[in-house]
C-alpha cells in the first residue's frame, strides 16, 4: 500500500513538472517573449500579499510549506494548462457547431470556463485531502489550500492577459496611460486580484467542512456544494461585462465586494475559533502534566510563538529554533485532533489513539528545548501572571535554552496527573478523549 502511494505521488509530481514546462512554452508562444516577461513582472505583484494573507489564516496550525507550494504550482501550471487547452477546444468545437465565433466565445467564457477552471483547481484540494488527510483539520485548511491554488492559477492567467495586452500596445503604439496593458492591469491586478481565490475558497470551505463530517452524504455533498457555488459565482463574474455598460461595476460592487467582505469576516472568525479550540484542548494536556502551565498561553499567541522561536535560535542556533517551530506545529495538531475526536466521535477519528501517541511522543522529545522558550516568550509578552514567571532575574538565556543533546544529564519530564502511567499519552481518566 505504501509503495503504491509513493508511486502515485511520483506520478503527480511528474505531471506537475511536465505541465510547468508546457505552460511556460504555451504562454510564451501566445504572448511573445517580450509580452511574457512584461506580463510576468506585473502578474507577480499581488502574489506575495495574497500568499501572506492565506498563510496568516493558517498560522494557528500551519500547513507545511512544501504542501502549499505544491498547491501554488498545481494552480499555476497544471490547472492553468488544463484550462487553456479545454477552453480552446470547447470554443473551437462550439464555433464549428454554430458557425458563430462571437457566440462561441460568450458561451465558452460563461458556461465552459467556470466549470473547467474550478474543477481543475479543485483537483489540488482533493489530492491534498487524499495524501495529507491528517493535516486537513477543517475549513481553515480548505481556505488556505484553495487560496494558494487559486493564487497560482490567477498568476498564470494574468501573465497571459497582460502579455497579450502588451503585444497589442506594441502593434498600435498606444501611450502608456491609454494602453490596453494599463487597463488590464487596473482591472485584474488593482480591482480584482482576489477574484480567483474568492471562487476557489468556496470549494475549499466545502471540502474542509466535509472533512469534519461523519456522515457520508455530508462528506460528499458539502464539497460538491462548494464547487457548484464557486462555478456559479465565477460564471456571474465572467458574464458581468455582458450586462450592459455598467454591468461589470454592478456585479463588482453588489456581489464581489460583499462576498469578499463576508469571506474576510469568516476567515477572521475561523482563525479565532481555531485558536480558542487549541487553547481549550491544550489546557487538558497541561492539567495532565504533559505541557507546562506557561506553554499554553504562548502556543495560542502568534507573537509569542514567533518570539519563542527567536529566543531559541538566539541561544541554541537554528536547530533549536526549528525544534520550537516543530513543537508549536505538533501541539496545534494535537489540540485539533482531540477537538475533532471529541466532536466527531470514533467515526470521525478512527485512529485517534495512535495519532495522539505519535504527536505526544514528538512533543515529548522536544519539550526540553521548546518548553522554556515558550514559557519565557509568554512572560515577555505578559501573558502570564507573576506566579508563573519562568525565570528569575539573574538566570541566563543560555542556561535555559541549551538543547537536550548538550545537557549533562537526561531530561526528566513533569510527573503526569495519573502516576500509574509513564507515557505521555495517558490523560486523567485513562483515555485520550473525554
Amino acid at each position: 500500500m505504501f509503495r503504491a502511494l509513493r508511486g502515485v505521488r511520483t506520478c503527480v509530481l511528474a505531471v506537475l513538472s511536465l505541465s510547468g514546462l508546457a505552460i511556460l512554452e504555451l504562454v510564451r508562444e501566445q504572448t511573445g517573449t517580450a509580452g511574457f516577461f512584461v506580463g510576468l513582472g506585473l502578474a507577480v505583484l499581488p502574489v506575495p500579499p495574497l500568499m501572506a494573507a492565506f498563510r496568516w489564516l493558517g498560522r494557528a496550525a500551519p500547513c507545511p510549506w512544501a504542501q502549499l507550494l505544491f498547491c501554488f504550482g498545481w494552480g499555476a501550471c497544471t490547472a492553468a494548462l488544463i484550462a487553456i487547452l479545454a477552453n480552446d477546444f470547447a470554443t473551437e468545437w462550439i464555433t464549428a457547431a454554430t458557425a458563430d465565433a462571437s457566440a462561441a466565445d460568450r458561451l465558452g467564457s460563461v458556461a465552459v470556463a467556470p466549470v473547467v477552471e474550478e474543477s481543475a483547481k479543485a483537483a489540488a484540494l482533493l489530492l491534498v485531502f487524499a495524501f495529507r488527510g491528517r493535516q486537513f483539520t477543517g475549513p481553515a485548511d480548505g481556505f488556505v489550500v484553495a487560496g494558494f491554488t487559486a493564487t497560482g492559477f490567477a498568476c498564470t492567467e494574468n501573465v497571459l492577459y497582460l502579455g497579450n495586452a502588451f503585444g497589442e500596445d506594441l502593434e498600435s503604439g498606444a501611450a502608456a496611460l491609454d494602453s490596453v496593458t494599463a487597463a488590464t492591469f487596473f482591472v485584474r491586478i488593482v480591482l480584482s486580484p482576489f477574484a480567483h481565490p474568492l471562487f476557489t475558497v468556496l470549494t475549499g470551505l466545502g471540502v474542509g467542512a466535509g472533512a469534519l463530517s461523519a456522515g457520508r452524504v455530508r462528506r460528499i455533498g458539502l464539497p460538491l456544494l462548494g464547487l457548484l457555488t464557486a462555478m456559479g459565482l465565477h460564471a456571474l463574474w465572467n458574464s458581468s461585462s455582458r450586462f450592459g455598460e455598467y454591468g461589470f461595476y454592478a456585479v463588482y460592487g453588489c456581489v464581489m465586494v460583499p462576498v469578499f467582505a463576508l469571506l474576510l469576516w469568516l476567515a477572521v472568525r475561523i482563525r479565532r475559533r481555531r485558536l480558542h479550540a487549541v487553547a481549550g484542548e491544550l489546557a487538558v494536556y497541561a492539567a495532565a502534566g504533559w505541557l507546562g502551565p506557561a506553554e499554553v498561553p504562548a502556543l495560542v499567541s502568534m507573537p509569542a510563538r514567533s518570539l519563542a522561536r527567536a529566543l531559541a535560535r538566539r541561544a541554541g542556533g537554528r536547530a533549536a529554533g526549528r525544534a520550537v517551530a516543530l513543537y508549536e506545529a505538533d501541539a496545534a495538531a494535537l489540540a485539533l485532533l482531540r477537538h475533532r475526536a471529541r466532536h466527531g466521535g470514533p467515526a470521525g477519528e478512527p485512529d485517534f489513539a495512535g495519532r495522539e501517541r505519535e504527536l505526544l511522543d514528538r512533543l515529548w522529545s522536544r519539550q526540553a528545548t521548546a518548553g522554556p522558550a515558550l514559557a519565557r516568550a509568554a512572560a515577555l509578552e505578559e501573558l502570564l501572571p507573576p506566579r508563573l514567571h519562568p525565570l528569575g532575574p539573574v538566570e541566563s538565556l543560555e542556561r535555559v535554552f541549551v538543547p537536550p543533546a548538550r545537557r549533562s544529564g537526561p531530561w526528566t519530564p513533569a510527573t503526569p496527573a495519573d502516576p500509574s502511567s509513564n507515557h505521555p499519552c495517558a490523560l486523567p481518566g485513562g483515555d485520550g478523549v473525554r
